[in-house]
């Protein structure tokens, strides 16, 4: 068996601040990355942003590797920390500035797939038995309060309001462990899940931006949500997040941080 890409697209969430998602499909894996926001100017990565900077340079990792999802995710484990550790500038001022990013990815192993991920990207699974999560079910109920209890409206100067970037700050120092620069601690807390895998089945890989369609503003149950891509493609789901994030750019309807993420969606066949 191997992967048939049918559709991918990513989208900024602002067109004036770099996309920090990144998406691809090999012929037996595939990965979806969403880089954490930075909190601060770049400089610990050079030029760069730290977020670009992580989701770059794990993109290429995967892209390169190959092997059992096991396999490939200590190898991009290990390519970033040894990257790090090369490439970056100075000490960072405080572990708010260190890059982190969620990830999943997938890989066929046999009749089987293997789902390894860590934080708030998605991978949703069809088959003849319905539609399944292969990472946890996503909960947004925390970060909208947090959003919430900064005021009403809070989010809608994005990260860069004052006390937003307060709280986000003192919410990265006591954040869980995520893809980062520490390879040790990632492998451990990795999650794998596995599933019999069948040709025709359908694998959706989404970061969290693109999965507010069905968490933050419950516009679709993740069934609803699969058959509409199955109906109509992508595009016309990344048009109705916009819309919505549009139509409540002050972020009162929906709290959250800021008013659009960068939004990543990858659409494989099994094959």
């Amino acid at each position: 068996m191997h992967f048939d890409l049918i559709q991918f697209l990513s989208i900024a969430g602002k067109t004036t601040v770099p996309n920090d998602d990144r998406i691809g499909c090999g012929e037996q894996h595939a990965w979806v990355i969403d880089g954490a926001t930075d909190l601060g100017p770049p400089g610990l990565m050079g030029d760069q942003g730290g977020a670009a900077w992580l989701a770059g340079t794990a993109h290429k990792a995967f892209s390169g590797a190959s092997g059992a999802a096991a396999e490939i995710c200590d190898t991009v484990f290990e390519t970033v920390a040894a990257a790090y550790e090369r490439e970056r500038r100075r000490d960072p001022v405080s572990r708010w500035e260190v890059p982190r990013a969620a990830f999943a990815a997938v890989a066929i192993e046999g009749d089987s797939l293997a789902c390894a991920s860590l934080s708030d990207c998605v991978v949703l699974h069809r088959n003849a038995a319905g539609v399944s999560f292969l990472t946890p079910e996503p909960d947004r109920r925390v970060e909208q309060a947090e959003a919430a209890a900064l005021g009403p409206g809070a989010g809608a100067g994005g990260v860069r309001s004052p006390a937003v970037l307060a709280d986000r700050r003192a919410s990265r120092e006591r954040a869980n462990i995520a893809l980062g620069i520490d390879a040790e601690p990632i492998k451990t807390h990795t999650r794998y899940a596995r599933v019999h895998l069948t040709a025709g089945d359908d694998l959706f890989l989404l970061s969290d931006g693109f999965a507010a369609l069905f968490d933050t503003y419950s516009r679709y149950e993740p069934a609803s949500f699969v058959a509409r891509v199955l109906d109509v493609g992508l595009v016309p789901l990344a048009e109705e997040l916009r819309r919505i994030e549009f139509e409540d750019a002050g972020c009162l309807q929906y709290p959250r941080f800021k008013p659009s993420d960068d939004a990543s969606a990858l659409w494989i066949s099994v094959a």
